[in-house]
Order: structure tokens, then sequence, then C-alpha cells
């Protein structure tokens, strides 16, 4: 997904995403050094009480009331289908007993955080614990033995351990796969019951056949056929994603996905005005800035393009930074087939501009060029970074296998990267074309670098932020912005479309090439935030702007609450 904060690509989400700007976005302030090893946890009750305002708290709600009853009663069969989600993320955010967990923070503000953070570490702060007692967060996570080396790995013969879908646990010593369908059998059962119950409220049949198709896949990890059937859907009015989507939380290879579920009522008429960008992808990928043979592959024709209000973010979507717009599927090969549907989250995304980036930008962008910070190229961005997931190329020229495949942890950080950068690439492009409007184009650069500068205070510890740092630091580099005397930042207009064509080229090749040294270089070399940069993220704590937002969400923020079924969870 890509799901883009912008995570969701859940999303693709697939992004999930999801550069919200980057909108697919899961992430981590400026205060801590990307690269340094963790804190040792502060003084749980003051490190609580100073981060409180780390989140804007914005209420998810929607217009139901054109909805008929049975439609009202899919949507809560739907939340209720997500909130399950939650507990399916907490098993695998904190190898342990959640309960047992929260029984040691120290007061109430400690507890609301790990239950934010789905574990004892702040994700919008570079992980620190937050809770005495508790060491580094581990790369892998539940998803692999706390004891197993890389080596160890690359060592075992097991054919499915890398597949998204499997957990490698020990029996008798050695490595062996548990799938997911079998590890979180009676959570998946709950869900597939909750989407099968809502496929006979739909009214929509090609929607109520892929509630049924998702069903059967959670509890079979086929998720190949329900991702075609959801590429087809073309006139459902609500909409969910769900199941393991992205592969953020395994640090350590980027193979395992984590469960996620948003519930979402499509804008049908911002929709319509968006559906024909869609049409552009073909002769964008052959305009990119990058020699032929990276560009050879075509972006399946079957992509679309809407506008959503989400009325709720279940498990992995619902941690740390939220996703602002969506890419899906994930899946190469559907992409290559079908293309990919590119939500954008209309809701959230305007709480973002509203609450986040403008304060940002009345800081940190000349005064001169603050008239530039508009909520249109704010959309326009997160829009097209979405959109920019299926410019590029999917497989190595080497033909050996996916990208993916040959860059490994480093995947998902040049794969967000890229969209960020080709996102802006398709802005200048289509502008020039006369199909945006080109006296407008200044106004995507400097909402563009005002963007930079609110992800980057997610600092560097997930795949966004190690993409926000390496597009900042080579945006530094030449000249695409200034910082005035005054501490403000300032857009060279030229210099910004020549380091965008260049970081274009540059991301492309790396991922064309499978060039896994290289990606880890860049990583290493350009993943770092400088002490003046540090102290300019360290005035907006200082004027205690947000760095994400949270929900008010549920049935009941809903009007649903009538609706809840025996088996409601409390969600998070």
């Amino acid at each position: 997904m890509s799901t883009s904060s912008f995570r969701l690509r859940p999303l693709g989400l697939a992004c999930l995403a999801t550069l919200a700007l980057a909108a697919c976005q899961r992430a981590t302030p400026p205060e801590a050094t990307p690269q340094a090893a963790a804190p040792a946890a502060p003084a749980a009750t003051s490190y609580a009480a100073s981060h409180t305002g780390d989140y804007a708290v914005v209420p998810l709600k929607a217009d139901l009331s054109r909805f008929d009853e049975n439609t009202r009663r899919m949507i809560a069969k739907l939340v209720e289908a997500s909130e399950v989600t939650n507990d399916l993320f907490w098993k695998q955010s904190w190898d342990g007993d959640r309960a047992a967990l929260l029984a040691r923070a120290p007061d109430a503000a400690t507890r609301e955080l790990a239950e934010i953070n789905f574990g004892p570490w702040d994700r919008l702060n570079e992980d620190t614990p937050i809770i005495d007692g508790i060491g580094p967060r581990p790369p892998g996570g539940p998803f692999y033995p706390a004891d197993m080396t890389k080596a160890e790995f690359e060592a075992a013969q097991i054919p499915d351990k890398t597949s998204n879908y499997t957990l490698l646990r020990r029996d008798n010593g050695k490595l062996v796969s548990v799938p997911y369908h079998v590890a979180y059998k009676a959570d998946l059962e709950r869900i597939a019951t909750l989407l099968r119950e809502a496929a006979t409220l739909s009214a929509d049949k090609s929607f109520a056949q892929y509630l049924n198709m998702r069903a059967d896949a959670l509890l079979s990890d086929d998720f190949r056929p329900s991702d075609m059937a959801w590429m087809d859907m073309k006139t459902n009015p609500v909409d969910i994603v769900i199941g393991p989507i992205e592969t953020y939380e395994d640090q350590l290879f980027g193979y395992k996905a984590a469960y996620e579920g948003l519930v979402l009522i499509k804008d049908v008429e911002w929709s319509a005005k968006l559906a024909r960008f869609a049409s552009f992808l073909p002769a964008l990928q052959k305009g990119l800035p990058v020699d032929a043979k990276y560009k050879a592959e075509m972006p399946g024709s079957d992509a679309d393009l809407n506008a959503y209000q989400v009325v709720y973010y279940g498990g992995n979507a619902n941690v740390g930074g939220k996703t602002i717009a969506i890419n899906l599927p994930n899946d190469e090969e559907v992409q290559l087939k079908k293309g990919t549907r590119r939500l954008q989250l209309e809701n959230v995304m305007k709480a973002k501009f509203d609450t986040i980036l403008v304060p940002i930008a009345n800081q940190l962008i000349a005064k001169d060029q603050l008239k530039h910070v508009t909520f249109d190229a704010f959309f326009e961005d997160v829009m097209f970074h979405e959109v920019a997931h299926g410019l590029g190329i999917k497989k190595t020229l080497d033909g050996k296998g996916t990208v993916g495949d040959a860059l490994k942890e480093y995947a998902s950080s040049f794969e967000e990267g890229k969209a960020d950068i080709l996102g802006l690439y398709m802005i200048d492009a289509l502008s020039r074309q006369g199909e945006l409007d080109e006296s407008k184009l200044m106004d995507g650069y400097v909402t563009f670098l005002a963007g930079i500068l609110r992800s980057v205070r997610f600092g560097a510890s997930d795949a966004h932020g190690k993409a926000n740092m390496v597009r900042f630091n080579f945006f530094a580099e030449h000249g695409a912005f200034t910082r005035d005397a005054d501490g403000r930042y300032r857009v060279d207009f030229d210099k910004m479309r020549e380091a965008m064509n260049a970081l274009s080229a540059k991301l492309l090749t790396v991922q064309g090439d499978g060039d896994y040294a290289e990606a880890k270089r860049m990583t290493e070399t350009m993943g770092t935030i400088n002490p003046k940069l540090a102290a300019d993220l360290a005035r907006l704590k200082d004027a205690k702007i947000p760095v994400d937002i949270r929900f008010e969400q549920g049935l009941e923020t809903l009007g649903l609450q009538s609706y809840a079924g025996p088996q409601k969870t409390a969600g998070q």
C-alpha cells in the first residue's frame, strides 16, 4: 500500500502513503541522529509529558446520510474488521504480552504513548524507548527469532523464507517458517467472518465479490486473486484496504508484511477530476530523464486515481506518521498486468496541511515565497507521488528478479524516494504540456520544499525517513534551495529542476541495475541531519508544531455504534 504518510503506498498502500511529502510516511523526528543507536530510555513520565504535543488530534468523520441502512451496516462491519488488525499488528510489533507491557507504564501519558505506537518505542522520535528497561527496537521485530543472524537466514534452506506472509521460528534449534494464516488463525477468522457479513450487505456486486475473495485470501495467504479483483472494481462507493500489506516493519530484510485496515468513502466529484491523469503514465514513462533501457517497461493501462474520505485507520496504518495517500497493490505482477490504484485521502491530507505544513512554512520558508505554499500544490505533490510509483522499472535489467529482491532492505526507501522525485517530475512535465497550470509551477516547487522540511522531522529510521534525508541532502548539494541568513529556506527554480532530473536518473539507475552496494552507500552517506538543519527543526518543536496527527475514530465517532456486533473489539 504503498500506503503514503504519504505508507500508505498502502499502502502500495501500498502507501501507503505514504512525501506526503511524503504521503506514504512512517517516521521519526529530528531530535535524534538518524544513524545512532537508539538512546537509553529517558525518565518515562517526563518523556511522555514532553511529547504529548507531537500529535494533533483529528476526528475521522464523513457524511453517511447518502447511504441506505444496509450500506451503513456494511460500513460498520468493515470498521469492526479493521479494528481486529490492531490486535494483529500488536503481535507483529511487540514480541511479548501487550497487557504486561502496558502495566509497566508508570503513568497514563506513557501508557497512551505506548498504545499510539503499538509498543514501547516512539516512532516519531527515532524509536526512542519510552518505558524503563526497554532496549532498542529489534530490526526484525517479532518476525524472526531474536538470536537469528543474517548469515543464518541466508544459509537456511527454507523455500518460503522470503515470503511476505511467513514468520521465522525455531524448531529444535533449526529455523522453520510458519505461514501467517496459521500463526494468526483466530484473528484472521474473525476478520474473514466480518468481511463475509459485510458482503451480504453490499449493493455493489463487484465489491461483495471482492470482500469474499479477500476473506479467502486472509485464510490462505494467497492475495493475488483478490488484488486482481480489487483492481477491476470501478463503481463501489465504499472501499476497504485490509491485510498484510507494507513491509516497512521488517527493518532487517524488508520481507515481512504487517497487517492494517482502512475504511474509505469515495468522493465521486473529486475522483472524476482526478481520473484523467492515469492516462498520462505511458507518455510520462517515455519522457523520464534516464537512458531508454531504464524505462522500457510500460505501466499497466488499467490504473486509476480517486479521492476518498477515510473513516477508520487500523493496525500498521495507524502507527506513527499517518498515511495520506495509497498506491496499491504492491505485487509487481499485478502492477505489470493491471497497474495500480491511487487513493488520495483528502480529509487527512487537509488536516495535515492545516495543522502541520502551514505552520512549518511560516517558520522556515522565505517570507516572499510563502504565497507559493498552497493546498492545491500539496494535493498535487501527494497525488503524483502515488501515481509515480507506477513509473520506472520493476525488474532489474539483468533479468535476475525484481528491484525489491535486489535492493533488499533498501528497496522500500528507494521506491519511496523514486516516487517523491518522479511525482515532482510529473508536475513539471504536465505543467509544461499545459495539462496543469504552468503559472503555478513555482507553487509546486515551494510546497515540495515545505513538504521536505515537514518530512525530515521524521528522521531516518524507516523507508520514508531514509528517502526524505537522501532527497534533502541531494537537493542541498545541487543548490535546489538555499538558506537565508534568518534561517528560512528559498527555492531556486532552475536548480530545483536540474536537481530533480539528476536525482530521478540516479534513483532509476540504481533500481534498474539492482545496485545494492550503491543503495547502501547513498543511504549511509546521505541519510544524516546536519547540525544547522537540526537547529532549524528544533525551532519547530519550540513553536509547538505537531509532528503528525492521531485520530478520534470508530463506530461512535461515525454515529454507527448501534450497529456494533457482539464481537466488536476495542480497537486503537
